[in-house]
């Protein structure tokens, strides 16, 4: 699998479950919106994320995308991507879209999580 390093820097932002979306979340090169029972998590580029969001905020994420489109058939996908990064003691927070997943990694592992994932067989383009 090829991978692909987005430009941006991005944040988790956790919202009151019943909290509307708010009109910046879908802003910048990647976003992602989930809402469950218990709360409503927006990751989206931290630059358009503004002072006062009224609710939790996790900094300092780079976004790891796998390229092209993964058929829903194929398995181990994800777990050929952290298990590499388990190994090295790199947390992951994980998006799964239609055509492929995502890795949000801490900005402070970008360069270990690279060297381990190309290590693992995984080139970025």
């Amino acid at each position: 699998m090829n991978l692909v390093l987005l430009n941006s820097t991005f944040s988790i932002v956790k919202l009151p479950p019943r909290a509307e979306v708010p009109s910046w979340a879908d802003q910048g090169e990647f976003f992602s919106v989930s809402r469950t029972h218990e709360e409503l998590s927006i990751v989206c580029s931290s630059s358009v994320i503004p002072d006062n969001t009224g609710g939790e905020i996790e900094q300092d994420w780079k976004c790891i995308k796998v390229e092209g489109v993964l058929d829903f058939g194929l398995t181990g996908i994800l777990a050929s991507l952290a298990n590499p990064l388990a190994e090295q003691e790199i947390s992951i927070f994980a998006i799964s879209t239609f055509n492929t997943d995502y890795l949000l990694i801490k900005q402070h592992s970008i360069d270990k999580a690279k060297a381990a994932l190309e290590k693992a067989g995984h080139p970025f383009i």
